[in-house]
């Protein structure tokens, strides 16, 4: 048999395109901000998770050029050889500081950071448990550990327990969750997370991707949201959002970093993030501790578009974060629904099975500090009136109050 022969059966992609429904690899032929030029035309910006608005920032955007000049284009190679420059060891002690944590490890990406984090910390014999809706990066860390994974439904606590109890005495257990789902936009219950692994002996990791820069003291993230910074043990985040640069990090305690640099192989046998990048994310720290008030600022607007959605009548789920997923339901009147929006300048991800559950499917707003309200009132009106042609109930076996 053909090795190739799931690669021709595939048929998926050519059929939505046969439809003119497929949504991806839009070109985007402007910088990335709050209105773009995507494909020759204006388009509001409502799916991107450029959160704080950074990656036009203009002493951001000179910080590049300048490390560009001082330090080259690369690395050539990994932390572990030759690949750590001072800028990397500088941006790790401010990060640590800002995030009350002894030390923090950087990664090339962010998704490389959950696949390095948890392939070394769950060894054979260990167990990593997980919430169903966490980011595929956190699934294929737990495939490329030695241990075993048990996954509880989304925030069911009553199930998390459940697994904690089949985790023999001997073995050990790392809980892992988002702090901000990136689907969903909702918060973990990190308190009865964090009260169920001490019962049981476990360690609890954050995926604070979509946490850092949004919800927290001056952005700390979800444990700084809760109160809990002294009780979650590992938090992972990512450049590529809040820190408008490529990269991710782990920020734990100095034994835990060791080790992790040490034995992680997605870290050890990778190349280090680039001079430009790992210095726009410690100049990207440095606005957020300096400028608080963004932080506050992406809340409000957030608030101010979901009031707008809600006043339209438009049904999201409520949450306090910059993510607004709207239901659609159905495959494709999900895609035909973003056709629609992207043809009338407005532009939103359109969010389908694996993503989501099959039966869940939905547009997932994302918004940034510098948005406007004139751009969201716009985007809002643009919105409502192309939903208003479509039939949105939920079907018979969701139960949306559930969502909310």
């Amino acid at each position: 048999m053909d090795i190739f022969s799931k690669c021709y059966n595939f048929k998926l992609a050519n059929s939505l395109r046969e439809m003119d429904l497929f949504p991806y690899f839009r070109e985007l032929q402007s910088r990335q901000d709050t209105e773009v030029i995507m494909e020759g035309k204006r388009r509001i910006m409502l799916g991107s998770n450029n959160y704080l608005g950074l990656t036009t920032r203009p002493q951001i955007i000179e910080k590049a050029k300048e490390t560009l000049d001082a330090y080259g284009t690369g690395c050539s190679g990994s932390r572990l050889l030759n690949g750590t420059l001072i800028l990397h060891q500088q941006f790790e002690k401010e990060m640590a500081e800002f995030l009350h944590k002894e030390d923090v490890v950087t990664f090339s990406t962010g998704f490389q950071s959950n696949l390095g984090i948890i392939s070394a910390l769950v060894g054979r014999g260990d167990y990593v448990i997980c919430d169903k809706e966490n980011h595929a990066s956190i699934y294929d860390g737990c495939k490329l550990s030695y241990g075993k994974m048990l996954r509880y439904n989304h925030n069911d606590m009553e199930g998390l327990e459940k697994q904690l109890q089949k985790v023999p005495e001997t073995a050990g257990a790392l809980i892992v969750t988002d702090g901000v789902f990136s689907m969903g936009g909702d918060i973990a219950n990190l308190p009865e997370i964090c009260r169920l692994a001490k019962r049981y002996g476990a360690r609890v990791m954050v995926d604070d991707a979509h946490g850092l820069g949004v919800i927290g003291e001056g952005g700390r993230g979800t444990a700084s949201y809760y109160g809990l910074e002294d009780q979650v043990d590992v938090y992972m985040g990512t450049f590529s959002k809040s820190l408008a640069s490529l990269g991710g990090y782990m920020a734990a305690s100095a034994a835990v970093c060791d080790y992790v640099r040490v034995s992680s192989r997605p870290y050890m046998f990778s190349a280090s993030i680039p001079p430009a990048c790992i210095a726009v994310a410690t100049e990207a720290l440095h606005t957020m501790k300096e400028h608080p008030e963004i932080v506050d600022r992406l809340q409000e607007i957030s608030a101010y578009m979901r009031s707008k959605l809600l006043e339209k009548g438009i049904r999201i789920r409520l949450s306090e974060t910059p993510i607004i997923p709207i239901f659609t339901y159905d495959p494709i009147r999900t895609l035909q629904i973003q056709k629609e929006l992207y043809e009338n300048g407005v532009y939103v991800n359109a969010t389908l099975p694996p993503a989501v559950a099959p039966g869940e499917c939905l547009l997932r707003v994302s918004l940034m500090a510098t948005h406007t309200e004139a751009q969201i009132d716009e985007a809002v009106d643009i919105i409502a009136d192309v939903l208003s042609h479509y039939d949105l109930e939920a079907p018979a076996e969701i139960d949306f109050d559930s969502l909310l």
